[in-house]
């Protein structure tokens, strides 16, 4: 549980924010923030009784912080946020910002389903330490989910947040993409600084890159699968699962990209593609935590009802990383 301070300033900072007109620039008007660059998007660790485990979520941060990552995203798919209560979604950004160096961004997973509760989950993980909130596209009711209904979701939550806005698209979550003509209307807000789009259509990111090039807005690649074409195409970084267990193959590939080593950029992303799509696509988060044990990481289990590999589907995953010379 939070502690009594925490709670505190969460509740001081959310009255402030609250009480200003709906209408109405936060501190966050006009305070860019550079988010180009690689980003392990963490999980989060549980005990065998599904109790979230702070210790191993610090002792994975150390190691992880050993490599040239821009930053950390907390509460995003891969932290199996939808399966935290609130108070326990805080509390990890709160340790996590704790076991963070500052010069480290920390980008905070706070998408809920309605507009008021996404603000008040993004002024509380502004109080707990989180320097950008990363906003997933509300999906429940996705059929009136139009382009208008989320412009203003979204608007809202960027007028009233005290911290950046990085817009989330994650349609094999949502079964929702973020329309086109939203992200370029959205682009235009002086608080919503980026998107990352993890849909893998590699058109639609240069797409986004070209649409919104005359506005201070940025493009993260949302998987390592599709990073190299990402970078090709104008976006400046990548938020991938991957990277929780080939941090330095990672932040090798974005070295490779910047500088233009373009053939050896293309040899490293060949050999990340089956080990990518392994921990994403074909065995999810179940299959990331299997990997990371593999890797000196604790990823443990997953909190019920994601399931454990079964012995067939983690001979499988095995086979995808030492095919390709990782394990």
């Amino acid at each position: 549980m939070l502690s009594p301070r925490v709670w505190f300033s969460v509740r001081r900072g959310l009255s402030r924010s609250l009480s200003r007109n709906v209408g109405s620039r936060t501190s966050g008007e006009g305070r860019k923030v550079d988010i180009a660059g690689i980003y392990p998007p963490v999980t989060t660790p549980f005990t065998a009784t599904a109790e979230v485990d702070y210790g191993k979520l610090e002792e994975n941060l150390h190691k992880l912080g050993t490599f040239p990552f821009k930053g950390f995203v907390v509460q995003g798919s891969n932290g199996e946020f939808p399966f935290l209560t609130s108070s326990e979604r805080l509390e990890v950004v709160s340790r996590v910002r704790q076991a963070t160096p500052k010069d480290k961004l920390l980008l905070a997973g706070s998408g809920c389903e309605s507009t008021q509760a996404t603000v008040e989950m993004t002024v509380s993980m502004a109080q707990v330490g989180a320097d950008v909130a990363m906003v997933v596209t509300p999906c429940y009711y996705r059929g009136r989910m139009s382009s208008a209904a989320l412009i203003h979701h979204y608007t809202k939550v960027a007028d009233l947040s005290p911290i950046p806005v990085v817009l989330y698209s994650v349609p094999a979550n949502t079964g929702l993409d973020l329309p086109m003509d939203a992200v370029v209307t959205l682009s235009q807000h002086p608080n919503i600084v980026g998107i990352k789009d993890s849909g893998g259509d590699v058109t639609r990111i240069g797409l986004i890159v070209h649409k919104t090039q005359r506005q201070d807005f940025q493009v993260l690649a949302g998987s390592a699968g599709f990073l190299l074409a990402s970078y090709a195409l104008g976006a400046v970084g990548g938020v991938c699962a991957l990277a929780n267990v080939l941090g330095s193959q990672v932040c090798q590939l974005e070295r490779l990209c910047l500088t233009g080593q373009w053939e050896d950029a293309q040899k490293l992303q060949h050999r990340l593609i089956e080990p990518n799509t392994a921990v994403t696509r074909r065995f999810g988060i179940p299959g990331l935590k299997k990997t990371m044990d593999w890797f000196g990481y604790y990823g443990g289990p997953c909190r019920a009802p994601l399931q454990a590999l079964s012995p067939t589907d983690e001979e499988a995953l095995h086979a995808d990383f030492t095919n390709n010379g990782w394990l």
